[in-house]
């Protein structure tokens, strides 16, 4: 990848300086690496990571590097420049009041621009951001090359909410770790913006937290779930394509203070969206999930199960479902074995909305499997549709 920027007509450092000073889409990058081209660490705020000796060949440890670049910016409340190329490194941490940017030329299936390529199966991340307060992560490709056992891509564990962390993942890609995407423990305000988790082995994004935002992402094909597990509330979810997760789109195991609005679920492995009782939070609680498009789910489910479905929803309380489309499928090209067997599961609702839902051609044999258990403040209806007669 690196000898794609090394020729005569544009070297990398060129591009470096172009694409950091020059596209105003790096919105915080206008000059960004016109102060980084020297090897001097004197008076420094920003730091290029080949002007400290990485390489982005592919072929060398760019570790020691690129966490000198890191160091330096956290003596300084700094930022770091990775060009683009392809830099192998072990776990990177980062510091608190930083911004670690490269040029965001990935697209859906493969890396591009500036790459950071797990190369120690032994780490327990790629990138660290534990304690980073304040910090940014924009632009950067991490690939995991699925190495490992349980490697995560960024990590972000604490053990206690102290105070804001304030993080920022913003136009990164995160692809084949062996782990979770992004897991998240005892963290507390943080956004993922326009960013793709994909093709790892756990979940897309493992969150335990509060006060998130997860806007125009995808998190695709990962062998989890798309987002959830864990402890977590207080989280916007809004305009993602949560797609092709195996165990499916969205689950949330107790939780509160949800506002999941304008996703698209598609081929979700179970249901597309799961909201499940905890032993240890107890039940859902207070959510909005209005105008989703949830499509063909339940792809490895057991015909006939409960997770062979758009939306399981029990035990929940206060939670309103409504607006929302869905529509059974299968693969595409018309291939694989239509799904899902039901439109809505529903067991043990209180004081909660499930109305206004459309289910057209919407499931294979019941558009609501309603188990009931519900209290007195449960009101489910006027949730039309037919069932899908597959040809």
């Amino acid at each position: 990848m690196n000898g794609e920027y090394s020729g005569e007509a544009l070297s990398r450092r060129s591009l470096a300086r172009g694409a950091a000073g020059g596209m105003i889409g790096f919105g915080l990058w206008g000059g960004f690496a016109r102060g980084a081209q020297e090897n001097a660490m004197e008076g420094k705020t920003v730091f290029d990571v080949t002007a400290l000796g990485a390489k982005g060949d592919g072929k060398s440890d760019d570790t020691a590097a690129i966490q000198k670049a890191l160091d330096a910016a956290g003596e300084v409340s700094g930022a770091v420049f990775v060009p683009p190329g392809t830099y192998l490194v072990s776990r990177l941490k980062m510091h608190p009041n930083t911004v670690f940017s490269g040029v965001p030329a990935w697209d859906y299936r493969n890396p591009g621009g500036s790459v950071l390529q797990l190369a120690d199966e032994k780490a327990p991340c790629l990138l660290d951001m534990a304690g980073a307060v304040g910090a940014t992560v924009e632009g950067l490709s991490l690939e995991g090359g699925r190495l490992g056992e349980d490697v995560c891509g960024i990590g972000i564990a604490k053990d206690d909410y102290v105070k804001e962390d304030a993080l920022r993942i913003e136009r990164v890609k995160v692809a084949r770790f062996s782990g979770d995407g992004i897991r998240m423990r005892k963290v507390w305000c943080f956004t993922v913006r326009q960013s793709m988790i994909a093709y790892s082995g756990g979940d897309g994004i493992n969150a335990e937290g509060w006060d998130g935002f997860l806007i125009d992402n995808w998190l695709s094909g990962n062998r989890g779930v798309g987002f959830g597990r864990g402890e977590h509330c207080s989280i916007t979810m809004t305009a993602n394509r949560i797609e092709w997760n195996r165990e499916g789109g969205i689950l949330l195991v107790s939780g509160s203070h949800y506002n999941i609005t304008g996703n698209y679920i598609d081929r979700s492995g179970r249901a597309g969206i799961t909201l499940l009782p905890g032993e240890e939070y107890g039940a859902p609680r207070i959510m909005t999930i209005t105008g989703n498009l949830i499509y063909r789910s339940g792809k490895h489910a057991e015909p006939g199960s409960h997770d062979s479905c758009h939306a399981r929803i029990e035990g929940a309380r206060g939670v309103v479902f409504t607006g929302n489309t869905m529509t059974a499928g299968r693969d595409d090209g018309q291939k694989g074995d239509w799904s899902p067997s039901y439109g809505l599961v529903l067991k043990d609702l209180d004081d909660c909305i499930v109305r206004d839902n459309v289910l057209y051609n919407g499931a294979l044999e019941d558009l609501i499997l309603d188990l009931g258990g519900h209290g007195e403040g449960a009101i489910i209806g006027d949730n039309p549709g037919r069932l899908l007669e597959p040809e």
